[in-house]
Formats: C-alpha cells, structure tokens, sequence
C-alpha cells in the first residue's frame, strides 16, 4: 500500500513538472535554456556551483482510506424435517377354529356280588340280685334364741334459708339498615368461528397375491393292545376253630392273571399346503381438509347494582335481682333398743337298712347267617368325543401414517464486515530545488 502511494505521487509530481517550463537543470528538467551561461560553463569555480534556492511546488496526491462496509452472503441450511406418508402394512392375527376328535378310553366298573357266611355272635344278658344295707342317716334340726342389742338411729330434718342472687337478662332489639349488592345477569352472544375437518374418501384398490392355503386330512391310527397284570382273590372257606369254638373264615389266596385290552384308535388331521391366487381388494383412505363456520355461544355476565334491607339485633343486658330458697339438711342420733332371734342347728343320727340292685352278666353263643358284598371289576371301552382349537392366521391390511425424515437446503443472508480502500486526493506543498543567478565571487 505504502509502494502504491509513493508511485502516485511520484506519477503526480512528474506531470507537474511536465506543464511547467524547466528553470534549473540541476533538479532535473527536461530542458536547460534557461540555464545561465556562466553556470553551464566548467566548473572551475565552485562557488557559482553551489548558487541555488529552494521553492515550493503543489502537488496533488491520491490517498486511500480504509472503511468498513457490510456486505452480505447467501448461506445454505440443511433443514431436516418430519413429512407425514400414508403406507399400509399387513397385520397377522391368530384365530381358533374348533376341531373333534375321538378317542377310546378303558372305562373301570367295579361290580358287587353276594356271598352268605355263617358267625357265632356271643350275646350277654344282665340280671340283678336284691342286697340290703344299713345307713346312718344324720338329721339336723334348727333352733332359735332371743338376743336384744342396740341400735343408733340417726333422723335428719331438711330446713330452707333465702338466698339473694342478680340475674343478667339479655334484651334484644331488631334494627335494619340499607346495604347494596350486585348480581350478574347472563346474557348469550353468538359467535362464529372458522373450523377446519378433515374428510376420508376410500379408494379401493385391486391386486392379486399368492396365497399359502392347503386342506386337512384325516389319517385314522389303531395302537396295538395293552396287556395288564391283576391281582384275583380265589374264594374262602369257613373252618372250625376249636380254641375259640367257633368258625373262622379263611380268605382265599390271592393269584395274579394277565389282562389284555384292544389299543384304541386315534384320529390325526395332516394339513397338506397348497398356493392359491387370491385377489384381494386394498382399500386406502384419501384426506381432504374442508372448512365451516360454526357458531358458539358466549355467556357473558351483566352486573346489576340493587338494594336490600338488611335485618341486624342489638342485645343489651339488664340485671335483676331474685331470691331463691337453699335446702340444707340437719342430722341428729338417737339410741333404740332391738331383739333378734339367732338361729343355732342341732345335729342327731339315726339307723335305716336299705335295699339295693346288684347287676351280673350272663353271656351265651347265637348262631347268625350274614351276606357281604365281595367286589370284582369290569372293564369297557368308552368313546369320547373331544375339541380342540386349531390356530391358523388371517392376514388383514391396515392403513396408518408414518413420518419419514426429509433434509432440504435452506438459504438464508448473512452480514459480513469488509474493509476497502477508498482513494482520495490530497493536495500540499513540495520543496523544489531551483539554480539561481551566480553571485559575483568578490562581493
């Protein structure tokens, strides 16, 4: 900047010195012509050499000054934002439809027969035998003697004496006095406000879809039989015991049997797939924003300034004298003379015979036929019909709306400071050297 300046002046200064008409040619003009002939001549004398004066010459410059201007740029903003789209996803749902099935179970019957066995049953008798006793009987007998003693007997006597009191009796008054309040009447005002709604259109859709479908089939199984082992009682026998002297029933001995039961038979459903085309219908719902006035209503309140009398008592208290009668009560002892008679018991015995019932037992043997039910089992197939829930999916289209991220670019101005220069031009003064007239060497 500083070399930049310098140029200019110097570029300024040499076309000044163009325009004017050179008058030395020592400070370096272009011409000499109006150099004076001794000065020009050899320099054999030094002292016209060195005549020369100093003037000042205007010269014109271009400054540059610095100055701060704003300016603006466009900047570009990514600018995410979330954008609402409409898509449709499949929704599985598992369903149950019922499927019977049957099956064979063994089915146990336990069944009773009769069977009649002979039991000696021991029977006992009581009897009694007449004892007589004798017993001391203790007979008591209750007598009285007189006995006098003394009693103090108090006797009370109520008396009354007047006692003054003062007794505050509350006089009221009812006054009334004017008071102003305020109420609020409603009143209804219609208003009308713009409300935005949105309407569904259905558009239905059509396409077709390979569809994984397929049949059951039903494949019968018999199991193979199963054999099983049961423990039978032969038949008992009645024996005579003859420590016991009677008879005895001896249980049979016990035998185990094999026992076999057709297998039952299963029913099993295969499912075999198969692919189906299936058309189905897709039914997207299309929005659309519409706008109505609708009308409210506003409830305002009115305020309406009245007057009321407003009841108000007064109470003063006014003394009163009275007098009431208190009761006391006056006590005084006298002595009484009393008899009583004091009971005393007198104790006897006297001898009684008594007869009593003693019990013995007498125990003889009956004979008795009873009948006990002996149980055996019997086994039957029984068929049942059972259900089961078969699961399979139904696939159904639903609409909902998800928001997808978007990025778009935004431009937006931004101010930033720049410091230029701007020229300016200066004038000022510039010393100029200049070859003056030679002076006489003797003055």
């Amino acid at each position: 900047m500083k070399s930049a300046t310098w140029i200019a002046v110097l570029i300024a200064a040499l076309a000044v010195s163009f325009g004017q008409t050179a008058q030395a040619g020592y400070c370096g003009a272009s011409s000499y012509s109006c150099c004076p002939t001794p000065s020009c001549a050899a320099a054999g004398d030094y002292c016209g050499a060195r005549s020369c004066c100093t003037q000042y010459q205007t010269v014109q410059e271009i400054v540059y000054d610095k100055q701060c201007v704003t300016k603006y740029r466009t900047v570009c903003d990514q600018v995410c934002e979330q954008v609402p789209v409409n898509c449709t996803k499949n929704v599985y749902q598992t369903c149950y439809r019922d499927e019977c099935y049957e099956t064979c179970k063994p089915v146990y019957n336990t069944c009773y027969r009769d069977q009649c066995y002979t039991v000696c049953r021991p029977v006992t008798k009581t009897a009694y035998r007449c004892e007589a006793y004798t017993v001391n009987i203790p007979v008591t007998k209750t007598c009285y003697r007189d006995e006098t003693y003394t009693v103090c007997v108090p006797t009370y006597q109520t008396c009354y004496r007047e006692v003054p009191y003062e007794v505050c009796k509350p006089v009221t008054q009812t006054c009334y006095r004017d008071e102003c309040y305020t109420t609020y009447k409603p009143y209804t005002e219609t208003c009308y406000k713009d409300v935005c709604y949105t309407v569904c259109k259905p558009v239905v859709e059509c396409r077709v879809v390979d569809v994984c479908g397929g049949e059951w089939q039903t494949i019968v199984q018999q199991c193979p039989p199963t054999c099983t082992t049961r423990c039978v009682e032969t038949p008992g026998s009645w024996q005579w015991d003859c420590n016991r002297c009677t008879q005895v029933y001896r249980p049979g001995c016990p035998k185990q049997e094999q026992v076999c039961c057709p297998g039952p038979t299963t029913c099993k459903k295969v499912w075999v797939p198969r692919m189906e085309q299936k058309t189905i219908s897709t039914t997207r719902m299309e929005y659309e924003t519409k706008t109505c006035r609708v009308p409210y209503s506003v409830c305002k309140m009115q305020p309406c300034t009245q007057t009321r009398r407003v009841p108000y008592t007064t109470c003063h208290v006014v003394k009163e004298c009275r007098m009431q009668k208190v009761p006391y009560t006056v006590c005084s002892t006298r002595q009484e003379c009393r008899t009583r008679r004091v009971p005393y018991t007198v104790c006897s015995s006297r001898c009684e015979t008594r007869t009593r019932q003693i019990p013995y037992t007498v125990c003889s043997t009956v004979q008795e036929t009873r009948t006990q039910k002996v149980p055996y089992t019997t086994c039957t197939m029984q068929k049942e019909v059972h259900t089961r829930k078969v699961p399979y999916q139904v696939c159904r289209q639903v609409c909902e709306t998800r928001y997808v991220t978007q990025t778009r670019t935004v431009q937006r101005q931004v101010p930033y400071t720049e410091t230029i220069c701007v020229p300016r031009c200066v004038t000022r003064c510039v010393p100029v050297q200049t070859c003056c007239p030679k002076p006489a060497c003797g003055s």
